[in-house]
């Protein structure tokens, strides 16, 4: 038996949107959705976590690329999951420039990226992600007496090498995909992710657990 590729089903699917399918519209939003969930969340500003949801900076966006999929349809300027997610990332600025005002400058660094900034990922929710990959009792108390540890070694990185962290090893983003965002060649891309991943594992390497598939 033979399965489509993501790339394939995005692509039958956005047809099938382009022919006004409802449920086909719906589905390549859904299909998405954790990723852009876990996104969200790797880039919200720790003093707006439990103070804004989520899943509603995700149903904002998708309304808005609901209104916006006719012309992405027509141009393609990115693809797909990419277009998403930079409407996403728009909606979280937004957030973060409601709640946040004037403090946004000092409280929420923005990255400088090819197609527009996003808030950064910040070592809170990085390390958080990172050690949440820790189940079992024991791992449990490493994971709060290391959280601080975590955190530093990742303050301790540029903030370039915290973003291809974020979008290779947290966002799961493709090398391409990652370089079409930076505005840098996918060689570079690869390096600096390789250089960064190193160099993390390297500095948390006594943690056990911590970088297991």
């Amino acid at each position: 038996m033979s399965f489509a590729s993501n790339s394939e089903i995005t692509t039958d699917l956005l047809m099938q949107a382009a022919a006004e399918d409802a449920a086909a519209r719906d589905q390549l939003f859904s299909r998405h959705h954790q990723r852009l969930k876990r996104m969200v969340r790797l880039r919200l500003n720790r003093r707006l976590q439990g103070r804004v949801d989520c899943g509603d900076i995700l149903q904002e966006a998708y309304l808005e690329a609901a209104k916006r999929l006719p012309d992405y349809l027509e141009t393609r300027p990115l693809p797909f999951y990419l277009w998403l997610r930079h409407i996403v990332g728009q909606k979280l600025i937004d957030a973060h420039r409601h709640h946040l005002g004037a403090k946004m400058r000092d409280a929420a660094q923005e990255v400088a990226l090819h197609r527009g900034s996003l808030p950064e990922a910040n070592s809170f929710s990085l390390a958080a992600q990172l050690l949440g990959q820790l189940t079992s009792p024991s791992q449990a108390a490493v994971k709060a007496e290391t959280r601080i540890q975590v955190q530093d070694v990742l303050n301790g990185m540029s903030a370039g090498d915290r973003e291809i962290l974020a979008l290779r090893h947290f966002e799961h983003l493709k090398n391409v995909e990652a370089a079409q965002l930076l505005g840098i060649d996918e060689s570079t891309a690869s390096t600096r992710y390789l250089r960064a991943l190193k160099r993390l594992k390297d500095e948390l390497k006594d943690i056990p657990g911590l970088f297991d598939k």
